[in-house]
């Protein structure tokens, strides 16, 4: 998912993605501990995605804080 894709979503659905996004890269890291995982690169492909979910949720918070300081 490209960040632009995460910016478009709303605070609620981006929290819900957020959500999401660390279940699925804590079921990829079990499989993988597990030896199940065939496909490795869908971990950094996951990691990835929700790092950039994070981020976008970040700076939304960091704009929040600098308008209400304002």
């Amino acid at each position: 998912m490209k960040a632009s894709e995460l910016r478009d979503l709303d605070d609620g659905e981006l929290v819900k993605r957020t959500g999401e996004l660390g279940k699925e890269v804590f079921g990829l890291r079990f499989a993988n501990a597990t030896g199940e995982l065939d496909d490795t690169a869908g971990l950094g492909r996951a990691r990835r995605d929700l790092a950039r979910a994070l981020t976008v949720k970040r700076e939304r918070e960091l704009a929040a804080e600098r308008t209400q300081g304002n």
